[in-house]
């Protein structure tokens, strides 16, 4: 029996995530962002801070680490003041994880990410039995070690080889290795038609799609074009006792607003409520906050 449309959040909400003991914004300014991971202080680009750092520059100086980028987006290559470890771990609540300086300007997962996190958390203990959950692009798994560590059976999906061992590593890290934890290294569109054909259910979906990927055989992933596709097999997979679908986008061209319409859509006869707007790095002095990634969000 078919539900009315989700009620759409008529404003957008800012998710904020402010620091832990293992990470914090410490000062923003100039294109760029200063940051606390575990031991090290970390300065990366960020061409929203417009403003004027905070701090003078010879806190900035003292960093263990500097993302210098070049004209291609995402690259460029790092300079060390000491030659950091290899990896590290780094904690959230229940999830252990291993933070590392990747050629790609971040250190293995996204700590705006933690309002989401906090999100999931909530959202699988309260639900009944052990909820099945279907993470798509999940990286190093910090969302799915989350969800996991909160009660449910996740099925991890990553096109990356590579992602998926560092997020095995994350998983024995946090003592949940033998949690019910099935990694799928294959491309995430590829792996939802077959669940849809399959029949396969789940009561939560974690979509955080990159703008542009490539699958292990060669598969293009491109955001604007293949989303809408996605999305509607994705509506397929939720059971009738889903908790949730959480959509998380980088793009440039994208927002809230839009990711909002398009769950609108696919869950057009689900009802229940989709939020959306914008997750937010919180400075440490509480005085300024950085918007890094647009979500919308439904449950029922």
């Amino acid at each position: 029996m078919s539900k009315p449309a989700p009620i759409v959040a008529e404003a957008p909400g800012v998710m904020r995530t402010t620091g832990w003991a293992d990470y914090a914004l410490i000062d923003s300014g100039n294109g760029r962002k200063l940051e606390r991971y575990g031991r090290y202080s970390v300065v990366r680009p960020e061409p929203q801070c417009l403003w004027t750092p905070s701090l003078g520059e010879e806190v900035w100086a003292a960093a263990d680490a500097v993302f210098d980028p070049t004209d291609e987006e995402d690259a460029g290559r790092w300079r060390f003041r000491e030659q950091p470890k290899d990896t590290w771990p780094l904690s959230w609540q229940d999830v252990t994880f291993k933070a590392r300086f990747t050629a790609f300007r971040h250190l293995a997962f996204f700590p705006e990410q933690a309002a989401n996190w906090a999100w999931l958390d909530q959202k699988v203990r309260t639900a009944e039995g052990q909820p099945k959950v279907l993470n798509l692009f999940g990286y190093t798994g910090v969302a799915s070690l989350v969800c996991a560590a909160a009660g449910a059976a996740v099925t991890h999906v990553d096109a990356s080889k590579k992602a998926i061992g560092w997020a095995r590593e994350n998983a024995e890290a946090s003592g949940l290795a033998d949690k019910p934890i099935r990694w799928i290294c294959e491309d995430a569109r590829r792996y939802v038609q077959r669940e849809a054909r399959r029949g396969s259910k789940y009561e939560g979906i974690i979509l955080d799609p990159p703008k542009y990927g490539r699958g292990p055989d060669g598969e293009v992933w491109k955001l604007f074009e293949n989303l809408p596709e996605l999305s509607t097999l994705c509506a397929e997979l939720l059971s009738d006792k889903a908790e949730f679908l959480l959509l998380n986008a980088y793009a440039e061209r994208i927002s809230g607003a839009a990711l909002a319409g398009l769950l609108s859509e696919k869950l057009k006869d689900r009802g229940g409520n989709i939020e959306w707007g914008e997750l937010a790095l919180v400075q440490q002095d509480g005085q300024r906050q950085i918007g890094m990634s647009f979500y919308a969000r439904w449950a029922p």
